[in-house]
């Protein structure tokens, strides 16, 4: 009886409350829950972008360093450049002054031998230096002092000398000069190395200042040359691989990824993709580079005098070997600053074009550089035509060769990865399967996540013993059924709780199947669009071969000048 009356008179207020506080707490964790699930999955999509985010952030501000970098020490080489070898442009600038001077005769004798003294105390190394000594000498019918200023000329630097005698001679119509310094030049000459100054050679031949004989000299010559070369072994290979290397120099570096953007994020396969699909664009660069070179007409120097003048002034101009270190230098430096501070690729760019600034190159070679790297190897546009219609049939192969890598390069398949989903397709012709595939992957996830949102061993246990609770409060009194009272709100509060779980879990699977599709059909759409990009890109090729076909040597060698009047009436040399 005084326990009953305990039991009666025992305040169960606290315990109504704290069961009301805890039904309130309980629904506002799950609404919590519910939330951060959501932001979860929204989280999920948004990480990866913000990763690449990330990754493209650095990689600009790399790009960035290299490229102030670059045009910082680009000024510094260039001041070097002027610090060092200012002074042969003072040279250079009289070579052609001279001829031109005295061909109306407006400077007197001693102004002109005046001026080539005192670029002869201030080039002490230059070649060119005493060549002008020499032929201001031989203008002013000097001839040993003409004969002393030439011996140091030839001295300095043999070959640029006889070349630069050939063309002068040349220039006057003295055939039987510009044949002794021809011959004397092309007696030093090895076709397998050549000096940079030899594209002035092919120059003249291009642009018909020789001769009828003695151009046919300079072609037997040629022909020489490369019959010595062909016997070589592995040279048709060695061709292929040069002219193979200036026209991968072709191939852009673009990014593909703005127009590719799903493939970019969501394939693996995307950097091969990436790369074939520029290769495919050089197809159109190199027909561009070939058209500019082909299409129009050169406009010839009218005479004799303008032509030699021109070639003469490529010839003084090239810079010589001890200017080649800074200049290589200053070429990369210039590659990373068209690259936007892209150094890797710049280098890649640099290592293609480098054999243009070789010191020696073998004739073949010399022909490839004049071809594709006129703005290293100084070469003129009928040079250009002259060199390519020469190397047709290797131009040819090695298009042939680089086009076939570069399709062999295409995957035949293009992988997808959409979260931890992964697949292949070749050209989206198993959409639907991918699709089913895909969403039955899903479909997995959320039953497995389902499956894990249950109640646990405690629910259970509540259960049993509110159940006994209740059951004991009949005969017991008021605290146990107020126990198992207790006991039941919590398991069905519980079971509330999960169930809404498993909603929110069906809702969230449910909005990343319909993204997750729509994502795979983006991506497929892409694949048959990289495709059919490709395809026309490279549709291009047929284009290149016919072009080549059209050509030949003998189409693209000047007419000669044999018939200008004779200007320079001075004795040869």
């Amino acid at each position: 009886m005084s326990s009953e009356r305990i039991i009666h008179l025992a305040d169960l207020t606290f315990i109504h409350k704290s069961l009301s506080n805890l039904h309130d707490d309980i629904g506002a964790v799950y609404n919590q829950v519910d939330s951060v699930g959501q932001e979860v999955v929204n989280t999920r999509f948004e990480l990866s972008r913000l990763e690449q985010a990330f990754i493209d952030f650095v990689a600009a501000d790399a790009k960035a360093k290299e490229l102030a970098l670059a045009e910082t020490r680009l000024v510094k080489i260039r001041q070097e450049l002027e610090t060092k070898f200012g002074y042969y442009a003072e040279v250079r600038r009289q070579a052609t002054g001279i001829l031109q001077a005295a061909d109306i005769s407006v400077v007197r004798q001693e102004t002109i031998n005046a001026a080539t003294e005192n670029l002869m105390l201030s080039a002490p190394r230059y070649w060119l230096a005493p060549a002008l000594v020499a032929l201001a000498a031989w203008l002013g019918n000097n001839k040993p002092l003409a004969e002393k200023a030439l011996v140091e000329a030839i001295r300095r630097d043999d070959e640029k000398t006889s070349l630069f005698f050939a063309l002068i001679t040349r220039r006057a119509t003295r055939a039987n000069g510009c044949r002794v310094w021809l011959d004397r030049y092309f007696g030093m000459q090895d076709p397998k190395k050549l000096d940079r100054q030899s594209v002035v050679l092919v120059d003249a031949l291009a642009s018909g200042v020789f001769g009828t004989e003695i151009r046919g000299i300079c072609a037997k010559r040629l022909e020489g040359w490369i019959d010595e070369l062909s016997q070589r072994v592995g040279f048709v290979e060695e061709q292929r691989n040069q002219w193979t290397d200036g026209l991968r120099s072709k191939i852009p570096t673009t990014d593909n990824a703005n127009r590719y953007t799903h493939l970019q994020q969501y394939s693996p396969t995307w950097p091969q993709l990436n790369q074939a699909l520029n290769g495919a664009a050089m197809q159109t660069v190199v027909l561009d580079h070939f058209r500019a070179i082909f299409d129009g007409a050169i406009s010839a120097s009218p005479n004799l005098l303008a032509a030699v003048d021109d070639l003469l002034d490529k010839l003084v101009k090239n810079f010589d070997d001890e200017e080649l270190p800074l200049r290589r230098d200053d070429r990369l430096c210039q590659l990373i600053i068209d690259e936007n501070g892209d150094k890797a690729t710049a280098k890649s760019r640099f290592e293609l074009e480098s054999k243009a600034l070789d010191e020696q190159v073998s004739f073949t070679q010399l022909l490839t550089n004049a071809a594709m790297h006129p703005e290293t190897s100084h070469a003129s546009r009928a040079t250009q035509r002259f060199a390519i219609a020469l190397s047709k049939a290797w131009v040819k192969d090695s298009h042939q060769d680089l086009s076939a890598s570069i399709r062999a390069s295409v995957p035949s398949q293009v992988e997808i990865n959409i979260e931890d989903w992964q697949a292949k397709t070749k050209n989206g012709e198993n959409e639907k399967e991918l699709a089913a595939s895909l969403a039955d992957h899903i479909e997995r996830r959320k039953d497995e996540a389902l499956k894990n949102a249950k109640l646990g061993f405690q629910h259970w246990a509540a259960l049993v013993f509110g159940i006994g609770f209740l059951l004991m409060g009949f005969s017991g009194g008021f605290l146990f059924f107020a126990l198992g009272a207790g006991c039941l709100i919590w398991f069905f509060m519980a079971k509330s709780g999960v169930a809404k779980a498993r909603q929110q879990i069906s809702d969230d699977f449910a909005r990343l199947k319909e993204q997750s599709l729509n994502v795979l059909k983006a991506v497929v759409a892409e694949v048959v669009e990289w495709r059919r990009d490709f395809e026309k890109r490279d549709a291009v090729s047929t284009e290149v071969v016919q072009l080549l076909d059209s050509i030949s040597a003998e189409q693209y060698v000047l007419s000669s000048h044999d018939n200008v009047r004779q200007v320079m009436v001075q004795p040869a040399a």
